[in-house]
């Protein structure tokens, strides 16, 4: 048996959530800075915690900033939906033997705001938010977290992501990484140990890997 857990990241793999992210904080940074920046400028704040996002970005009150953030994603929470194909991979995962996690940049409060609404949270039995760790990702601090919490070696899980700060936590973490692609808009190929064109791909891909035993840990 080669994995245990099957480790998810959610924006971008799991929910798409690019649309509001990025307009909700082209609206905050115009509302704070009196500029409007454009779209394009600001795809790397997807993957990344807000915080570093706006530190990147060199806005002087952060606090004040992830709060109006969080005020105008929540005007555009509508525009937020899984993925096509997520759900039925994620209960073809369970219904498997393997455990399901998620390892995010969200803290817990944009995670029930977020994703629980979704009604996907019931998948996944371990979650690791920014909260959890000082460090983040692309940093190896969340995955090693997530290890320790649902006490799987490295070797047992594979971490799915859509970002190169994802496969770099992975890579840091010594855990096998999964690019999803249907989401992912890095010109230059990232180099992931498995990649994915749809959801149903992660399925498939896995029962040529290796099947889990139904044993609980």
């Amino acid at each position: 048996m080669k994995y245990k857990h099957i480790v998810f990241d959610i924006d971008g793999t799991l929910i798409d959530t690019e649309y509001a992210v990025i307009n909700s904080l082209i609206k905050t940074i115009t509302e704070i800075t009196g500029r409007t920046p454009q779209y394009e400028s600001l795809k790397f704040a997807l993957g990344i915690t807000g915080r570093n996002a706006l530190e990147l970005l060199k806005i002087p009150d952060i606090e004040d900033a992830l709060k109006r953030w969080d005020r105008n994603m929540k005007l555009l929470q509508h525009t937020i939906q899984p993925f096509q194909g997520i759900k039925e991979c994620l209960q073809s995962l369970l219904s498997r033997g393997y455990i399901l996690g998620i390892v995010t940049s969200k803290t817990y409060q944009e995670y029930y705001s977020d994703f629980e609404p979704l009604g996907l949270a019931d998948y996944f039995s371990t979650i690791v938010c920014a909260d959890d760790t000082d460090e983040h990702k692309p940093q190896a601090a969340p995955l090693v977290a997530y290890l320790a919490k649902a006490h799987v070696s490295p070797e047992n899980a594979l971490y799915i992501g859509d970002s190169i700060y994802d496969i770099q936590c992975a890579n840091n973490a010594g855990v096998d990484s999964g690019l999803v692609l249907w989401s992912n808009n890095v010109s230059n190929p990232i180099r992931a140990d498995y990649y994915f064109k749809t959801p149903n791909d992660i399925s498939l891909s896995l029962i040529h890997i290796s099947e889990p035993t139904r044993q609980a840990e």
